[in-house]
């Protein structure tokens, strides 16, 4: 549960602002030994390596990478929930291959994804956010946590979808003001509902999605000017059964390196007429 619990959460990004979120002490409130705590962060950066990896062994991908439009020097910063978070998420996977095949071209990936949160969450920590390392490019994928039902026969989502979209709105608004990135909206994954239902911490939170919910949260999310990944037409509905991991919600590294190559497809087509340019240089 532990290992489980550390792929998806990070103390020293969530509470960041207290002070001593040293490696040593995070690994003694989750009861781990620090050799033991950075032997696990390193795995699952393994994991997101190799899958980059396995990638980029398909000439096209790699190719994509290569003429992706995004300049020397920038910053990339992922906004999302556990999607996001994920020690091996799409994010990261993207990270890799962007530093194995551009290596000299010194862009910097960061992932402030924040595990549980909703876009109301996220709008609440947006400006840390997008300041804290000013961006190139902004990723955004939120909405899974916005869906989640609670409770026996529930009756409503976490966040309403008018919500959801009054808040992503915002959260572009301050992106604007805050930044000068372009933005690009990745669509919430399609979810195992049979997965949902069986999974024990699920059933003992009584907390459930519906694919219905997430397919409306897309379909809005689609009517931004912004560049979409739309993840949802990429798993299906309901989703391959590979690409869901054990609980239905979070995907799996196959469903994260799926995602991954789908972002790197939508910046590439910046590269080939007609399409918009992504990134500017500075």
């Amino acid at each position: 549960m532990i290992e489980m619990w550390l792929q998806y959460n990070h103390l020293d990004r969530e509470y960041g602002y207290l002070p001593g979120m040293t490696p040593a002490r995070i690994a003694a409130l989750l009861g781990l030994g620090e050799p033991s705590y950075v032997r696990l962060i390193q795995e699952f950066d393994t994991r997101a390596k190799d899958a980059a990896q396995r990638l980029l062994t398909d000439p096209r991908c790699a190719d994509l990478v290569d003429r992706l439009p995004i300049p020397k020097n920038a910053t990339i910063v992922g906004i999302g929930d556990s999607v996001t978070s994920d020690r091996q998420s799409w994010l990261e996977i993207l990270r890799h291959a962007i530093a194995s095949r551009r290596a000299a071209d010194d862009v910097t990936v960061v992932n402030a994804g924040l595990s549980a949160h909703t876009s109301a969450m996220v709008l609440r920590r947006c400006v840390a956010l997008l300041t804290a390392q000013p961006p190139t490019l902004v990723i955004c994928c939120l909405g899974i946590n916005d869906v989640t039902r609670i409770g026996p026969e529930p009756s409503v989502t976490q966040v309403s979808l008018d919500e959801t979209i009054r808040n992503l709105a915002e959260l572009r608004r301050l992106g604007r003001i805050l930044t000068s990135a372009t933005w690009v909206w990745v669509t919430p994954p399609t979810i195992d509902e049979a997965r949902v239902a069986a999974f024990p911490g699920f059933r003992q939170g009584q907390s459930t999605w519906r694919n219905e919910d997430l397919a409306a949260v897309a379909r809005r999310i689609q009517e931004f000017a912004d560049p979409i990944v739309d993840t949802q037409s990429v798993f299906g509905r309901p989703p391959q059964a590979e690409l869901q991991g054990p609980d239905g919600v979070h995907p799996s590294l196959a469903g994260q390196a799926a995602i991954a190559r789908a972002v790197i497809e939508r910046l590439s087509l910046s590269s080939d007429a007609p399409g918009p340019e992504l990134v500017e240089p500075r």
